[in-house]
């Protein structure tokens, strides 16, 4: 059904129908109910903070002993946001939170595992992309070269690539 006819069917709908069919939709299908909810109560901070607890977790786990290392739970949420329209500049902080987190962690205990560090590098150039496409690069330029300078004093093995990302996108 494209956008036309779908407009076309709902304008032949009464209120009262139209309002059964939202919430038929908004109880059958979860990410409606988790947009409407998000629309309706958009506490943006809380779920930022959630994130970046759930986030950090993946690296300094609360239970268990060994830290998981996934950059996929980050990366899930920082998509979940972006489908929400969470504020740009929470999601760019998000973004560079996984990083530091991550950074965090090197600092303390080496990882050997080079896709760890790919996987980082990959995050960091989304990041530059997401604030430099958003134009809110300058608020977030000293993170973003700390994060490479960081990288370049635990010696990583993608440290180059990562100043040669920052020296791309600056400007």
């Amino acid at each position: 059904m494209s956008k036309r006819e779908l407009k076309k069917y709902l304008n032949q709908l009464s209120k009262e129908q139209l309002e059964e069919q939202i919430v038929a939709i908004y109880d059958k299908f979860l990410p409606v109910k988790t947009y409407f909810n998000f629309v309706f109560n958009p506490n943006e901070e809380r779920l930022i903070r959630e994130a970046k607890l759930k986030i950090s977790n993946e690296f300094f786990p609360l239970k268990g002993k060994r830290p998981k290392l996934r950059r996929s739970t980050a990366q899930k949420y920082i998509k979940h946001f972006i489908s929400l329209g969470v504020d740009s500049f929470l999601i760019a902080d998000l973004m560079l939170y996984a990083i530091e987190v991550a950074q965090t962690l090197t600092a303390e205990k080496p990882i050997k595992q080079d896709a760890f560090f790919k996987g980082i590098l990959t995050s960091y150039e989304q990041a530059i992309r997401f604030v430099l496409e958003k134009e809110i690069y300058s608020e977030f330029s000293s993170r973003i070269i700390a994060i490479q300078e960081e990288a370049v004093k635990q010696d990583w093995v993608n440290k180059y690539e990562f100043t040669a990302i920052v020296e791309r996108f600056e400007y």
